[in-house]
Order: C-alpha cells, then sequence, then structure tokens
C-alpha cells in the first residue's frame, strides 16, 4: 500500500517538472500528435477521436501521472466501482451506473436488464396507442433527473419524435406554464422522475401538471402519469398504478441515472431500438475504460490533462464548446455531473484535500461563443483549458456550406489558441492585436452524432469525472453540499428559524414573513 508520503512526493515531481510551451512541445516530438490522440471505435463506420496533443502534458507528465495511478490504486478503485461494491462510502452504496449499459456485477446487469425489459414494453405499448393517442410528455425532474434526458431528446430528436417530449425542472411555475402550453391535455402523459418520489421540487411541479390535466377534461388524471423511482412504493402511494412505475436500483446516482428509467423519456421520444443503441454507445466506452491502462485508458489520459492545469498550474475553469447545435445542452450537463461530483473538500477518508478539486466548469456553442467569451480566452489574464467538441457529419440538409464553416471555426480556434500572434510594435497600440498563444485545448472529435455516439460521449466523460476523482482521493459519488440550503429553505416554509439580519430583511421585502 503506497503511503500519504509516496503521493505528497509524486505530486511535488509533477510540480517541478519544466513548463515547455506547446509550440515547444510539437518541435521537439514530430510524433506528437499520434501519441496523444486516440479513439474509440463504436462500429466499422463510427467512432470517436480524442486528440490532447494541444494541451502540455508531454512524456515526463505522463510517466508521473500513471506512478499517481498507481499509488492511488486507479486499477483496484475502478475494479471496484465495475464490481458493484460500495465505494460511495459516506452514504455507503454502490455506483452501478455502468450495470444499467450491461457492464458491471453479474446480478446488477441481471436486475437492470430486466427492468429495462419493463420499460420497453411500457414504452412500445404507448406507441402501439395502449394509452390512447399520445402526442406529448411532460418529464418532471430536477438535477440529473432533467438533465440527462433534456440533452438526449434535444440532440436526437432534431429530426422529429415519435413522442414530443417537454422536461420541467425549475420550481419556477413559468417553466411548467412554458410546458403546458404547447401541450394538449387530452394527448399528454406526464413523468415524475424522483429517486426518492419526495423532492420538493418535482412533486410540487407534478401536482400542478395533475391539475391542469383535471381542469381541461381529463377524467383520471393519474391515469395518465409514469412513475420513474428508487422508491416505486410511494409512487403507487401517491397514486401512480404499478404497472405505470418504472423503477430504478438505489446504486444508481441521479446525475448518472439517464440510462436507467430515468431515460424513459429518451426512449419514447426516439424509440426503443435507438434507445439501445444509446446504451450500447456508452457500454462500448466502459469496456475500453475496463481494457485500458495507464494513458491509452483515454477517460483516464483526459484526466491527466485535467489534474495538470488545476492542480498543477491553478486553473480554476474549464470550458467545454460544443460546435454542433444540437449538443447545446452538453455543457450544462457536464456542469453537474463535474461540479456535483468533484466539488468536494475532504478525501475519501475524511481528511481535509491538499490542493484544488474540481475547476468552475462552464462553455457554450460555436459559433455563437466566439462572438461573446472567445476574447478573455485568447487575450484575457486567465487560462482556461479548452475542450473543443464537434461532429464531422452535418446534422442538416442545408447548403455544405454552413457546416463547413463551423468545423473550419472549430479546429481554427485550437490552433490560435496555441500559436497565439505577436503584433506589438506593428499596430502602433501597445500589442492589442497581439495574441500570447501557448493556451490549451482538447478536440474530441465524432464521425456523426448518433444515439451510439450520444451515450459514448456522456460515459467517456463520466469515466473522466470518475478518474479525476480517484486521482484526488475524493468521493465522485455523494453531494451534500446540495442539502444545507434546502434545509434552510424548510425551516422557512415552516417559520421556525431566525437568520441574519440581511436574510431576514429579504425575507420581510419579498413577502415571506
Amino acid at each position: 500500500m503506497t503511503s500519504q508520503t509516496d503521493i505528497t512526493a509524486l505530486w511535488s515531481k509533477l510540480e517541478a517538472l519544466p513548463r515547455p510551451t506547446l509550440k515547444d512541445l510539437f518541435v521537439a516530438d514530430s510524433k506528437r500528435v499520434d501519441a496523444l490522440t486516440g479513439r474509440i471505435d463504436l462500429s466499422e463506420e463510427e467512432g470517436i477521436r480524442f486528440d490532447w496533443s494541444k494541451t502540455h502534458l508531454d512524456a515526463a507528465h505522463i510517466a508521473l501521472f500513471e506512478e499517481l495511478a498507481e499509488a492511488v490504486d486507479f486499477k483496484g478503485k475502478r475494479a471496484a466501482l465495475f464490481n458493484g461494491e460500495k465505494i460511495n462510502v459516506t452514504e455507503g452504496r454502490a455506483v452501478e451506473h455502468t450495470a444499467q449499459r450491461g457492464v458491471g456485477r453479474d446480478t446488477s446487469v441481471d436486475e437492470a436488464m430486466a427492468l429495462h425489459a419493463r420499460m420497453k414494453s411500457l414504452v412500445e405499448a404507448i406507441h402501439e396507442g395502449a394509452l390512447g393517442e399520445v402526442k406529448h410528455l411532460i418529464h418532471i425532474g430536477i438535477g440529473g433527473s432533467a438533465l440527462g434526458p433534456k440533452l438526449a431528446v434535444d440532440a436526437l430528436t432534431r429530426d422529429g419524435a415519435k413522442v414530443d417530449v417537454h422536461v420541467v425542472a425549475n420550481i419556477d411555475g413559468c417553466a411548467m406554464e412554458q410546458a403546458i402550453a404547447a401541450c394538449d391535455p387530452a394527448t399528454t402523459l406526464i413523468a415524475v422522475a424522483s429517486k426518492t418520489f419526495t423532492t420538493i421540487e418535482t412533486m410540487t411541479n407534478a401536482a400542478s401538471a395533475l391539475n391542469w390535466l383535471g381542469e381541461n377534461g381529463v377524467e383520471d388524471p393519474y391515469g395518465r402519469v409514469v412513475a420513474l423511482t428508487a422508491a416505486p412504493e410511494k409512487a403507487v402511494e401517491w397514486g401512480v398504478d404499478e404497472t405505470r412505475v418504472l423503477p430504478f436500483s438505489e446504486s444508481v446516482g441521479g446525475r448518472y441515472s439517464l440510462w436507467s428509467s430515468i431515460g424513459f423519456p429518451v426512449a419514447l421520444a426516439i424509440g426503443w431500438e435507438e434507445f439501445e443503441e444509446f446504451l450500447e454507445g456508452a457500454a462500448t466506452v466502459d469496456r475500453h475504460m475496463l481494457g485500458h491502462e495507464g494513458a491509452d485508458n483515454l477517460p483516464l489520459r483526459a484526466a491527466f490533462a485535467d489534474q495538470l492545469y488545476t492542480r498543477l498550474r491553478g486553473c480554476q475553469t474549464r470550458a467545454c464548446f460544443a460546435y454542433d447545435e444540437r449538443m447545446a445542452l452538453l455543457p450544462f450537463y457536464l456542469q453537474q455531473l463535474e461540479m456535483e461530483s468533484n466539488g468536494k473538500s475532504v478525501k475519501v477518508d475524511g481528511t481535509p484535500v491538499d490542493g484544488p478539486t474540481a475547476p468552475i466548469t462552464w462553455g457554450g456553442v460555436g459559433t455563437d461563443a466566439q462572438h461573446a467569451v472567445f476574447q478573455l480566452l485568447h487575450q484575457g489574464t486567465v487560462i482556461v483549458p479548452v475542450d473543443f467538441i464537434a461532429s464531422i457529419a452535418a446534422g442538416d440538409d442545408l447548403d455544405p456550406a454552413h457546416h463547413r464553416i463551423l468545423l473550419m471555426n472549430c479546429l481554427a480556434q485550437g490552433a490560435a489558441l496555441m500559436a497565439g500572434k505577436d503584433a506589438a510594435g506593428h499596430d502602433g497600440l501597445g500589442g492589442a492585436r497581439s495574441y500570447p498563444g501557448d493556451r490549451p485545448s482538447a478536440t474530441i472529435l465524432l464521425d456523426d452524432l448518433s444515439p451510439a455516439s450520444l451515450g459514448a460521449l456522456i460515459a467517456f466523460h463520466e469515466h473522466r469525472t470518475f478518474a479525476n476523482g480517484v486521482l484526488m482521493e475524493i468521493n465522485s459519488f455523494d453531494q451534500f453540499g446540495v442539502e444545507l440550503g434546502k434545509e434552510i429553505a424548510k425551516s422557512i416554509e415552516k417559520g421556525n428559524a431566525s437568520f441574519d439580519a440581511s436574510t431576514n430583511a429579504l425575507l420581510v421585502a419579498a413577502g415571506l414573513v
């Protein structure tokens, strides 16, 4: 067992490494692109290319990071993840989202497949008209119960959907009003997604949706509800018929739950066959994660780069720009995945961390973002590692010039961040037109955006997040940081708590007391 002293020493060695520029790294190694580019094939025709050559990773960093991965027992923790051991130690739970994709402990995979068969039967019955004509689904959840479905539905239904899906997460009534305004109550189903079936925002929104159905002529509103939950008995108690309750395992965390019955709206929108392709794309990455070691393991390699910038170079943010309108919601999805998973200040053993943990994840859509935030990326005083994500195949049927310009801009931005430009002394403006360059980026290039590649892309980021957590020695699978504000909100509702002078004054101003 490696001691904490040895782990600390490895971090010190990493911090002491030379800091050549990106240009120098390319000059020194003619095979750098090959060495730092990998590919995961999803089929004979389709795959994803991962290029980390425009980061400051080099052979020395990788060698020490591989030693660090061994020292923190990455292999053992990876095995524990896939074997269904209770790696979420603070909550005493296994973490088994990969079993939902068919990769994991045999008993958990069998359970997941049985629950998928149940969901498939309901999805196909709805498509065949067993619940009458269904044109719309209002999917109600929050956090992982909403972000994943919203991303997948938006990305995969731009050419049309079998059922029109509207995702409602915000307790703000404007969100629910917008959804119901787009739906016909006579042809609308309601999906209520809550692991505990007690989440106040979700259950309040669900009650309003039921009221809307009842007020608009639906005789049995509860008969239009599908429950997605790890607490099926509470859904039945609430009023949902058991045949329309789709359970998932307690060992599936909210932000990792898209592959379980929380994916019901995705399956309903795209059809079961494509939903299975979505699962299989993710499973392909699971098998890659299990079958490759060191820097050949692409999620782990990505984590090496993440740690280089967050821990070794003090970068407090990481940006993700999807050069594809269909992936506009990906940065929002990654915000929760990464910041809720790794935004911690103690290690697995409860001791304080001895370095920074998760950076702030943010981003946007190219080319829009180029005209909004790229000024700071190119000429600002902070260094922001950037991921560019794009699809080689276009998602539209317009003039191919659209997609060609999109891809040219995506690749040009990475090149410009690295190369920079020295205009000092030539523009008469003290270098206002100069670009320092040496700014890092990675590029993830999909052959096409399909159910399989989207599933693979999401799974890659899940495993990248896990790998980062292991390297930082933290538990990526609890989220106690979201609880305190909820507790205080409940205290306000009960009217039995006193707060600081500012909060008390705001409560009065808002009419809450």
